[in-house]
């Protein structure tokens, strides 16, 4: 059932009609819930399905952000109430039959932070300009969606992403899409998510293309996942369990693992590299929910039917020099420290005319987001798969091609206050034809599975350089991947 009016359209979903509203030219719904509420201590539980509802439900309002870190400030929605788990759509064409692509994003923030209603990610430019349905949805982070407790299942924040594809599966037709050519694509913890996904049983079938951008490596064994949320527990004289945190509010866990976040390098000599990162969770390979880590499951073939386009920023870890102050302040024995810790052998005599800070920023960017990205891509064309590769080295005046700016060039919201940190004072036009480029080859490999360059091979490694101007070359950071061939992307260990 589809009813067009002024205000917008009336959809029924298998939980209910859902009236939108319309917004320059799309059909706009908000805050549908896909999943039912989380109250008490169901928090840690695996999601249920919602609830029918009866008569019509306004969809026009965000959901509330699940419960988050509070380290860079509070959401711009609150945290209120317990029904986090909904999803938004923005489509062009609201009536069965239509079969528009799907694009479903997944946010990132370090698996402790982030939220569906950022006005960064708002997806109207890209369903409008890219004639594709576009979904966004909240999943649990933090201890909510990625602790390690006993009692509960393992990866919640992903087996809530799992529900929302299910949903998509199941309702998005009605709402011009088409279940069939469903692509997911996302950010930093969000590609970590979608790299997890395609690696998942649960998830098989759910999508049939991927967009990473960013993949941080670490994935964690469930011995120091385990250890990290003893950690967080002990702080407030609780268990690591389900049972023991019966009580225990929302905010008192984002309180605990906030704190343990900035101060995380104690534990150096229990948790290693992961102690220098302050980012306390990460999805687990638990042999169950997430089986294996994605570079073993792909480079084995699982998920050689997603067409998959991997990637990275030139200058990824250049943000988080920013952020914790470090900018010009990196030390020679900091960069020895850095290189001991994390650096393949060979890795300063290979750059052997870079400051300190340079080979700290190089030797952080290739651990945590470039190799990580790079390998995943070489995984799935080694089990068979498709992949194509990309790198954006567009220079902005903000942080050079750091962290975290491809996410409004993708999504064409150049506008936004927060977003001019990242981009800085470049000339309007020259940072929307570098949003033009994702945005084009985004929507086209959503529509045809190709972005609009060369597959990845490991003969010639062609990848899209992604500046002012898209061009194909080698693969750039080549000297980093010999350096890093080597290197076993494994679960990482608890040390002690």
């Amino acid at each position: 059932m589809v009813t067009m009016i002024d205000s917008g359209s009336t959809v029924r979903t298998t939980t209910g009609l859902v009236r939108g509203s319309a917004e320059n030219g799309l059909a706009v719904f908000r805050g549908i819930p896909f999943a039912a509420p989380l109250p008490g201590d169901l928090r840690f539980a695996a999601p249920q399905p919602a609830e029918p509802w009866d008569g019509v439900r306004p969809a026009t309002s965000w959901g509330p952000p699940p419960p988050q870190s509070q380290i860079f400030g509070p959401p711009s929605n609150p945290v209120t109430g317990d029904e986090w788990l909904t999803v938004n759509v923005w489509s062009p064409r609201v009536e069965l039959g239509a079969g528009l692509p799907v694009m479903v994003w997944i946010y990132g923030g370090a698996y402790a932070f982030g939220h569906a209603s950022d006005p960064a990610t708002d997806g109207a430019r890209l369903a409008r300009e890219g004639d594709v349905v576009l979904v966004t949805f909240n999943y649990r982070v933090g201890v909510e969606g990625f602790g390690s407790l006993q009692g509960a299942p393992a990866n919640r924040g992903l087996l809530d992403q799992v529900a929302a594809l299910e949903w998509v599966r199941e309702n998005i037709a009605a709402f011009g899409g088409d279940p069939a050519r469903v692509t997911v694509f996302g950010e930093s913890a969000g590609a970590g998510s979608i790299a997890a996904l395609l690696a998942m049983p649960r998830a098989a079938g759910l999508f049939g293309r991927a967009i990473t951008q960013s993949v941080p490596g670490t994935f964690f064994s469930v011995p120091l996942a385990d250890d990290i949320m003893a950690t967080i527990a002990k702080r407030l004289g609780r268990e690591p369990s389900v049972d023991g945190l019966s009580g225990v509010s929302a905010a008192e866990l984002v309180g605990a693992s906030d704190a343990l976040s900035g101060a995380m390098l104690p534990y150096a000599d229990r948790w290693g590299a992961v102690a220098h990162t302050s980012v306390p969770f990460s999805p687990v390979v638990d042999g169950e929910v997430l089986p294996r880590t994605p570079y073993d499951a792909l480079a084995d073939g699982t998920g050689r039917e997603v067409e998959l386009i991997a990637g990275h920023n030139r200058d990824e870890y250049r943000l988080m020099l920013a952020i914790t102050g470090r900018l010009g302040n990196v030390t020679d024995s900091d960069a020895t420290a850095a290189l001991e810790l994390l650096g393949p052998d060979g890795f300063r005599e290979a750059y052997p005319d870079a400051s300190a800070e340079r080979l700290f920023e190089l030797v952080h960017s290739d651990w945590l987001f470039r190799m990580p990205s790079h390998r995943l891509a070489e995984a799935q064309v080694a089990g068979g798969g498709r992949a194509y590769s990309y790198e954006l080295v567009w220079p902005s005046s903000g942080l050079g091609a750091c962290h975290g700016v491809d996410v409004p060039l993708v999504f064409g919201n150049l506008q936004q206050e927060h977003t001019a940190f990242l981009l800085g004072s470049e000339s309007p036009a020259d940072i929307e034809r570098v949003s033009q480029h994702f945005r084009t080859a985004w929507t086209t490999f959503a529509h045809t599975g190709d972005p609009g360059w060369p597959q990845y091979d490991e003969t010639h490694r062609l990848v899209a350089s992604i500046g002012t101007d898209l061009t194909i070359t080698p693969y750039a950071e080549e000297q980093s991947r010999r350096l890093w061939a080597n290197y076993d992307f494994a679960p990482l260990p608890l040390l002690g």
